[in-house]
């Protein structure tokens, strides 16, 4: 016994903490859309319009309906900041009535098309085989119809006005949005903790809305910050024709088609309506563009 030494077991090492905090997709997805300075100065620039088109009216003595014959066409100045239309009416005070009218168009629109979009894109790839085909196959059948034809069926059927319009937009807008959550899903069911999940006994309810739609969120959130202008777009240029929003309500669209007339003379009343509209329907790409680089897990690597 004397040839042998007890061995003594070596203190454990304590852990080391470590040196970089954990940082969630999230937070991940956020610093990384802050380091796209274009996209954090379109995010900027379509805040203030919105806080304009909520408040921007509270600055203006006029309503948008009000008329003052006498102070027709007058150009921009202190009094009238964006001038008057053929009416006397304040261009600036249309232009924020019209912000609420084309924002609340985009932003519905592309809620409608999340919501029917997720539902159906998620519901096809969970289920496959038959379900699928039949699902994308009435989706390429509606998606190959002409909104504006759908817009004149619909304005003879029931009159126009918003809600046609929302109607007509969200009747094939939502596909884009379910072929992207197809695909997605299509890539995700097949993962490990989704066959865990099953394995555990989850419902298909909560595996769709626990783990698949949550990490398909960066494409779905993607592809409804690009409806929005879209939307916008739409809503203009279906006013601008005369098959959208009615007067006396301004729209940007309804105030582009009454100042085009008087173009060659009063060109800020084309003026002011166009590049609202472009400046957000830029802002919304930008963002878009911003959150497609921020959300994708290449960037990261």
């Amino acid at each position: 016994m004397d040839e042998f030494e007890v061995a003594v077991a070596p203190p454990l090492a304590q852990e080391e903490e470590p040196s970089v905090e954990s940082i969630s997709y999230w937070k991940e997805s956020w610093y990384r859309f802050k380091e796209a300075r274009f996209a954090l100065a379109a995010l900027y620039i379509l805040g203030v319009l919105i806080l304009f088109a909520a408040i921007g009216p509270l600055f203006s003595k006029y309503t948008y309906f009000e008329t003052h014959l006498p102070l027709k066409n007058l150009t921009p100045s202190l009094q009238f900041w964006f001038g008057t239309d053929e009416l006397g009416r304040d261009i600036f005070t249309r232009i924020w009535w019209g912000a609420r009218i084309s924002l609340f168009v985009g932003i519905t629109a592309a809620l409608i098309d999340l919501a029917i979009g997720v539902f159906f894109g998620a519901f096809a790839a969970w289920k496959g085989g038959k379900t699928d085909d039949t699902i994308m196959r009435v989706a390429d059948i509606l998606y190959s119809i002409p909104y504006l034809l759908v817009v004149i069926l619909l304005t003879v059927m029931i009159g126009s006005g918003l809600g046609t319009i929302l109607i007509a937009l969200t009747m094939t807008g939502w596909i884009p949005m379910a072929r992207i959550v197809r695909g997605q899903i299509l890539q995700l069911k097949s993962a490990e903790f989704v066959l865990a999940a099953r394995a555990l006994g989850a419902s298909t309810t909560r595996i769709l809305l626990r783990h698949l739609i949550p990490n398909a969120m960066g494409p779905i959130i993607t592809t409804m910050t690009l409806t929005i202008p879209t939307a916008i777009f739409a809503e203009a240029f279906l006013s601008f024709l005369g098959l959208g929003i009615q007067a006396p309500i301004a729209s940007w669209g309804t105030m582009a088609s009454d100042g085009l007339s008087a173009l060659s003379y009063y060109p800020w009343r084309l003026f002011f309506p166009a590049g609202f509209i472009c400046l957000t329907m830029l802002c919304f790409n930008i963002i878009g563009d911003g959150l497609r680089d921020a959300f994708d897990p290449r960037i990261a690597k």
